[in-house]
């Protein structure tokens, strides 16, 4: 059997009972280890599980799976994914080869970023598309994540934007010369995902283009969401590219059109009330 784990989205506790059951029964059991992380490291889960844990990066998951499958027609293997195991398209692929191969799997949930980001008081069901902002490079500066924010925008819809990971990347150089040599870990911050946003948007200005989103659209940053430090902060897209939040993860929303609850919600994570009151008010139902 192959068993796809949610591990949920603070420490090494917050995995659920089933999914504990599964992994102290299993021969293997890998980490995915490049969607997203924990507060905790690998050793403290080890502790916790009382398992040796294998690091799956996207190298093995991707091209390597066979490896991974490997005997889990004869014994149990496990994969754990941080928040639910079909927050990322990859895991889905996982499924299919085994599938393929004849393994029969189960999958056990767990809460993700996908969900518990009501806790800031805006309404799950009023969420729009999900987008991924991406970190730019001096020569690839990607905008179609901005046109799906707009969509979002022009329907009422929020727009949650998952920020940019980047764990065992490889320079241009580096991997053109086939050097297994890595970059260390990145993790896009909400100042950063702002900053961009808002050079889109000026872009967009001088192309005589008018925005749906500007400076002073109201969005939420959300940092360790799950974590005993999580941290909210609700304000304009000008504030969110200098609001602090601490370290990694972070995850940012644009917001729609606000019911008066979800404004009075927002309004505990304000951070400065008097230009929030200005702007959220013009966009409430």
């Amino acid at each position: 059997m192959l068993y796809l784990v949610g591990l949920g989205l603070g420490d090494a506790k917050d995995i659920t009972v089933k999914g504990l059951e599964a992994v102290r029964r299993c021969r293997r059991v890998y980490l995915e280890a490049y969607t997203s992380v924990l507060t905790v490291g690998k050793d403290a889960l080890e502790e916790f599980y009382g398992k040796e844990l294998i690091l799956a990066d996207r190298e093995m998951v991707e091209q390597e799976a066979d490896s991974l499958l490997k005997e889990a027609d004869v014994c149990d293997v496990a994969f754990l994914v941080v928040g639910d195991p079909f927050g990322a398209t990859t895991h889905s692929d996982l499924v299919l080869r085994a599938v393929k191969l004849g393994i029969p799997y189960k999958v056990i949930h767990n809460a993700s970023i996908m969900n518990a980001v009501g806790c800031c008081g805006l309404q799950l069901y009023s969420f729009g598309e999900t987008v991924s902002i991406v970190f730019w490079t001096d020569t690839w500066k990607p905008e179609s994540f901005f046109d799906k924010i707009e969509k979002n925008r022009q329907s009422g819809m929020h727009t949650l934007c998952l920020l940019d990971i980047k764990v065992k990347e490889q320079s241009l150089e580096n991997l053109m010369k086939g050097r297994k040599i890595y970059e260390p870990p990145r993790y896009m911050t909400v100042n950063q995902a702002a900053e961009q946003l808002l050079a889109i948007i000026q872009n967009r200005r001088l192309q005589g283009e008018k925005t749906e989103t500007t400076e002073n659209t109201i969005c939420v940053g959300l940092a360790r969401v799950g974590a005993p430090d999580e941290k909210i902060a609700s304000g304009t897209l000008q504030q969110m590219s200098s609001v602090e939040l601490g370290g990694p993860l972070h995850s940012l929303i644009v917001t729609g059109t606000m019911h008066p609850l979800e404004l009075e919600m927002l309004k505990l994570f304000s951070v400065d009330s008097s230009s929030f009151e200005n702007n959220a008010c013009q966009r409430t139902t």
